[in-house]
């Protein structure tokens, strides 16, 4: 129902469309009797299965196991009960790794909890040219004191994909975990956990049609070692030892059916994590077609720049118009029925690195797996009436 009202959106890095089947999954829980967890009636035994579905809709989406999944709030929330959790361990002369391409939410946590500890912080940079986060620089960065490298598998800004994997294989030699930042990732292609080489990894639902929560997957064994500020009463196992007050259960039933309508994106058998790998397979190569029409379209344009141009991308461009202000340029396009974004969306530490947050920062399209080549050139039509 949100696809006919009219506009087209392109606004999917700042949050998604959610389908009906999710918004009524949502709806029906709550026209339903559930209590708390841990009483001997039905009403509990269902916010239990709610909360295990929620578990195993996230590690169906990013290959984990559902005693390893974390849920809250949202990525932000949960960054910070990692950090928190992980720094008690943090030492004097201790050091972790940041990046500047990364959203604030996967920097600004662990810069608190660092200068809190007495940690050491190194940032890996980005070419301002490209926007790439050349992977090579981390053999300068990491050493035997190096105790966390957070990274984000996609930026939400401009779209570049690091080669996490091989940052991983290099902070796993010398014993960091990595902290992956998978939120702008998952809407767009395949994940997998261990592929990535991420220790804990983090996805926020409403980026792939999914309700608004947020997601740290990880090894139960990893969790099972951390121990995070806690009530007294609450339990202490794991995953719900990082997990405070009572859960959203509706909104649990909500990321299942989100598991559910991304497997069901392309007709295929398996089981629900074979067919999420198959249908993000078959999304990330259609919206990459979407992305070669508008970046060619864009490069055209004389008074159009795009921020960045790394080869491995999600189809996320940034762009300034010569002569007008982003808010302007985000005006015209919505007089015109487009939905966009304009600002530094969170991406402070790299904007700021490329000199555009003085001049308020970019205009952000980001398409989903639910855009059309006919939007696109809506988009490139009404660009191109600005020159």
């Amino acid at each position: 129902m949100s696809l006919a009202d009219g506009f087209v959106h392109v606004d999917g890095a700042a949050g998604s469309l959610v389908p009906y089947s999710v918004a009524s999954a949502v709806g029906n829980t709550m026209r339903t009797a559930v209590a708390n967890r841990g009483g001997p009636f039905p009403a509990s035994a269902l916010a239990e299965e709610l909360v295990h579905a929620g578990r195993s809709a996230i590690a169906d989406l990013v290959g984990a196991v559902p005693g390893g999944v974390v849920l809250g709030p949202n990525m932000t929330s949960l960054t910070y009960t990692m950090s928190r959790a992980l720094a008690k361990s943090w030492r004097l002369g201790d050091e972790i790794i940041v990046s500047r391409l990364d959203h604030d939410a996967n920097i600004r946590p662990w810069l608190q909890a660092a200068r809190a500890a007495g940690v050491t912080v190194r940032w890996a940079e980005v070419d301002i040219a490209t926007c790439e986060l050349p992977e090579w620089q981390y053999d300068d960065l990491l050493n035997e004191r190096t105790r966390l490298v957070a990274v984000t598998a996609a930026s939400n800004a401009v779209g570049t994909r690091p080669d996490v994997a091989a940052i991983a294989r290099r902070a796993h030699d010398v014993g960091a975990l990595m902290y992956v930042d998978a939120v702008h990732a998952a809407p767009h292609f395949p994940l997998d956990i261990k592929e990535l080489g991420a220790d804990l990894l983090a996805v926020s639902p409403y980026k792939f049609c999914g309700p608004h929560l947020g997601a740290v997957a990880a090894d139960p064994a990893l969790l099972d070692d951390l121990h995070p500020d806690k009530l007294v009463p609450s339990p202490d196992r794991v995953p719900e030892r990082f997990e405070t007050g009572t859960p959203p259960f509706e909104l649990y039933a909500g990321l299942a059916a989100t598991a559910d309508y991304l497997a069901d994106l392309i007709p295929t058998e398996g089981t629900r994590r074979e067919r999420i790998l198959a249908s993000m397979g078959a999304a990330e190569t259609y919206e990459q077609n979407l992305l070669v029409r508008l970046e060619d379209g864009l490069r055209d344009m004389p008074h159009v720049t795009i921020l960045g141009s790394a080869p491995r991308r999600t189809p996320t461009l940034s762009i300034t118009v010569r002569g007008t202000h982003p808010r302007e340029v985000n005006e015209f396009l919505s007089e015109r029925g487009i939905c966009a974004w304009d600002g530094d969306y969170y991406a402070t530490e790299l904007f700021d690195t490329l000199g555009v947050n003085a001049e308020g920062g970019a205009v952000r399209i980001g398409l989903l797996h639910y855009n059309t080549a006919t939007e696109v050139d809506h988009i490139l039509d009404a660009l191109a009436a600005l020159s």
